[in-house]
């Protein structure tokens, strides 16, 4: 045997060598177990607090001070705030662990969360957000995507994602986050709970990251009025003395023509809960898009001039696009020197928005200030101090978690369009939870003029039992089914609409369509009709609803596709829309308007 041979059987036999391999085989399962369970335990911790929270600590409330000193207004409360805002000797993320690591830790806590220590309130923590607050979704490639309590497989809504979760799961009483293009109102409102925007410049923002500081406001989420109020009497310092005064409701007719939920589960209920209260003068309603084409002279300069005013998703657009590029501007003014000196790794959607916004140059700066404050002045004319204007919160369903790029982008379009509205007027916004439709939230909101916050934070406490209550009952009941009637006198119902529509009164074609379709509720051809008085009335969502009823009746009906074409196109559903004019163009090829609708959508599409 070679000495080799020999050496290598020494070795091997050798107990210390077993104990040594015994020890390195101990210590890789010791570790892989150990990573086991520490996944486990993330997993387990993520599930318990719904991933809500990026840091947890508690911060406890200043001490009540003796009589007369009144009463702590938030004394026993726990609330999280969004990891924007400053708490002493701790480092603020700003959703973005690169903004962490190149950041000192704060050397004195935000003023608001100050206010609500003051007020008795127990700080457990900072949630997660969306990147440097730039989305509107909730998602966080670093961080996590908080799980909605209300639809797991949906977005919760951003960028105050883990504060709307912590409160909707019942892990605080309330949160605090901020609102910039629809930070609060979005999450409110997927997740099914109360959110409110305060008026612009009304609670400080001293010791909170800017996005952009003509439009950020500090905001908050609760699932109860009661505390919903309180929080507001905190950050607001509001007195206690309620002041009753009456109430207008305007129910902005063309915005809710956006919103795919009936208007029997929103501005129904709404209606039903006002005629309880008295004081309440009978609601109003208005074509809002008009009055924001007419009084805001300088938004002319960011849409078409064929633009038809009644079209008032495309006024809308065009606000929303002066709300964007003013946010990119201060962003870039505000970040500009850290995004290009650390160059952040970034989740794929801020990335874009990010790289855009620091990249751009802007010409229109003052017309961007002049919209604003045109917009300010508008909304003042149509609320006065005793108006509240109802609008929907948000237009479409929630996307689903990781949706692809085109739907995350209509979803964005659409919601922005809504969200412009106080966002540049800096007026004050609440978004109340109206229960579900096919599986999915439902929320109207609430707007007051300017510095009307109390005013607004009142007449949520005293509605918004009524305004559940109501939901309920809507939601409970079951739909009237249609009924046929005479044939011929449905026939001199529509010849009669169809002399309203060459005389243009529109309104008197569509009732005399409707009565048409009262009496025989199977024709194709009076819900096609009833569609094009629709468009020409700019209430695209009800010309879409009547094509889809007379498609439904006739699959060849051309007209009922190009209508219902020109519905979507207008609501921004450019991928239906065109699909629409391709049906319309299989069934008559030399059709010219829906050729020419092809090459139009093609370029909106890109």
């Amino acid at each position: 045997m070679s000495n080799s041979s020999k050496l290598g059987m020494i070795k091997v036999s050798n107990p210390k060598v077993w104990v040594v391999i015994g020890i390195g085989i101990a210590s890789v399962l010791i570790l892989a177990e150990t990573q086991r369970r520490r996944r486990k335990r993330a997993r387990f911790i993520r599930s318990e607090d719904f991933g809500a929270f990026v840091e947890r600590f508690e911060l406890l409330p200043f001490p009540q001070l003796p009589p007369p000193a009144a009463r702590q207004c938030l004394l026993g409360l726990n609330f999280a705030i969004k990891d924007i805002f400053d708490v002493k000797e701790h480092v603020t993320g700003f959703g973005n662990p690169d903004w962490k690591r190149t950041h000192e830790a704060a050397e004195k806590t935000a003023v608001a969360v100050t206010a609500l220590l003051k007020n008795g309130a127990t700080c457990v923590g900072k949630t997660v957000m969306d990147e440097l607050a730039f989305g509107l979704t909730g998602e966080n490639k670093f961080y996590g995507t908080p799980i909605n309590p209300l639809m797991p497989s949906h977005v919760p809504g951003g960028s105050s994602s883990g504060s709307a979760v912590a409160v909707a799961a019942e892990l605080v009483d309330f949160a605090l986050g901020t609102d910039t293009v629809g930070c609060i109102r979005i999450p409110a409102a997927i997740c099914g709970i109360l959110g409110f925007r305060p008026s612009h410049g009304s609670v400080s923002m001293i010791g909170v990251q800017p996005n952009s500081q003509s439009l950020d406001t500090v905001g908050w989420f609760a699932r109860d009025p009661a505390i919903l109020h309180n929080v507001g009497q905190s950050l607001l310092q509001l007195k206690q003395a309620t002041h009753k005064r009456a109430r207008r409701f305007i129910i902005a007719d063309d915005l809710f023509q956006l919103s795919k939920v009936p208007q029997q589960k929103t501005v129904h209920v709404v209606k039903k809960v006002i005629e309880i209260f008295s004081g309440y003068d009978s609601p109003k309603n208005l074509i809002f898009c008009q009055c924001i084409a007419r009084d805001v002279p300088s938004l002319k300069g960011f849409y078409e001039e064929s633009t038809n005013p009644k079209n008032g998703i495309s006024i809308l657009k065009a606000l929303s696009s002066v709300m964007l590029s003013l946010q990119s501007y201060e962003f870039k003014t505000n970040h500009e020197e850290w995004v290009k000196s650390t160059k952040p790794k970034l989740g794929p959607g801020i990335s874009n928005r990010v790289r855009a916004a620091v990249s751009s140059n802007f010409e229109s700066i003052k017309s961007f200030y002049k919209v604003r404050t045109e917009m300010r002045s508008a909304i003042h004319s149509i609320l006065k101090n005793d108006g509240i204007l109802v609008i929907p919160t948000i237009a479409d369903s929630p996307l689903k978690l990781n949706s692809k790029m085109s739907q995350a982008s209509e979803f964005h379009d659409r919601a922005y369009a809504l969200l412009s509205i106080t966002s540049m007027s800096g007026c004050c916004q609440v978004s109340i939870p109206m229960g579900m439709h096919e599986g999915h939230p439902v929320a109207v909101s609430f707007i007051a003029c300017h510095g009307e916050d109390k005013f607004l934070l009142d007449t949520v406490l005293d509605m918004y039992s009524s305004l559940q209550e109501q939901a309920r009952i809507v939601s409970n009941s079951l739909p009237v089914p249609d009924t046929n009637g005479d044939m011929e006198t449905s026939e001199l119902l529509k010849e009669k609409g169809n002399a309203a529509f060459k005389g243009r009164q529109w309104n008197k074609a569509v009732s005399y369509y409707s009565e048409a379709i009262n009496l025989n509720g199977s024709n194709a051809t009076y819900y096609c009709n009833r569609a094009a008085a629709y468009l020409e009335l700019g209430c695209f969502q009800q010309a879409e609803e009547d094509c889809n009823k007379a498609i439904s009746f006739d699959k060849k009906n051309v007209k009922a596709y190009l209508r219902r074409g020109t519905a979507r196109e207008s609501l921004l559903y450019y991928k239906e829309a065109m699909q629409d004019f391709n049906h319309a163009l299989v069934l008559e090829p030399q059709n010219k308007v829906a050729s020419q609708a092809g090459k139009r959508l093609k370029k909106l599409i890109g």
